[in-house]
């Protein structure tokens, strides 16, 4: 039997009361796995992490229908700082550091939730994984180019000690040859220190790659699901998502562009 960490049933968000973004949303995450969420924008991906992680009453959204289990137990609409205790941490788009604090700093922010505990050892693992973080640990996080950012909030993310890691578009705005070295760096983090992660990306050929298993969102639902593996073979996410014909092409960003009027899961 599978060793589920995390089971979203059915869930259906609403936001101030009106707005619906997801609905009867499901899926199953695995201990030590990465799970891929790909989708367009507007899809409903970062919304379903925000349910996840109970950031949707600050935002006033509300899961209205459906469970979220994690450990077996019920999480859904629990205050984030009770998410974040249980070991769910969420690394938000956009990269958001404090930027008047060093480096340094603000790894040390990410052991907020575990005070007095010894974190020189957690910092040590954060270099380690983020060599470029080291040489520059003094510096203020507003001077960091995007792509130390991006290593600074994940490392920051670490510092906590996460069963549970939800990363939002850490390619978003990233160079390719960044982008290939903190995929990479994902992969090792859920290897070597088996942590669970689900990773929200619209680069599907790098998302794909690193995860084991994958789901596609569109307008608030899941249209399709399975082993990365095979998900890379299927002929609607090389069309849609990989820009590839049959023959294994590239097509031309036009072609591509107008996908959504012939969608066969929709």
């Amino acid at each position: 039997m599978k060793d589920i960490l995390l089971q979203v049933n059915n869930i259906s968000v609403v936001y101030s009361d009106v707005i619906q973004v997801l609905k009867g949303v499901s899926l199953a995450v695995e201990k030590k796995h990465i799970v891929s969420l790909l989708g367009s924008n507007g899809a409903g991906k970062t919304t379903t992490l925000k349910a996840i992680s109970g950031l949707l009453k600050p935002e006033n959204g509300e899961v209205t229908d459906g469970t979220i289990l994690y450990n077996g137990k019920p999480i859904h609409n629990q205050p984030p700082e009770t998410i974040t205790r249980t070991g769910i941490i969420q690394v938000l788009e956009g990269r958001q550091p404090f930027k008047y604090l060093t480096i340094e700093e603000n790894l040390r922010v990410g052991t907020a939730t575990r005070w007095g505990k010894a974190y020189k050892p957690d910092l040590d693992m954060v270099y380690h994984y983020f060599p470029a973080l080291l040489t520059r640990r003094k510096a203020l996080a507003g001077y960091c180019s995007g792509g130390e950012m991006q290593m600074l909030v994940i490392g920051r993310a670490l510092m906590a000690h996460p069963q549970l890691l939800l990363l939002d578009e850490p390619s978003l705005g990233l160079a390719p040859l960044i982008v290939s070295e903190i995929f990479k760096i994902i992969k090792m983090i859920n290897k070597e220190q088996e942590t669970t992660i689900v990773l929200v990306e619209q680069n599907a050929r790098m998302a794909l790659q690193i995860a084991h298993y994958g789901y596609v969102m569109e307008n608030g639902k899941i249209v399709l699901e399975g082993l990365a593996g095979d998900l890379v073979e299927n002929h609607d996410i090389k069309e849609f998502y990989l820009g590839m014909s049959t023959s294994g092409v590239a097509k031309s960003y036009r072609d591509v562009k107008s996908y959504r009027r012939r969608k066969r899961w929709l």
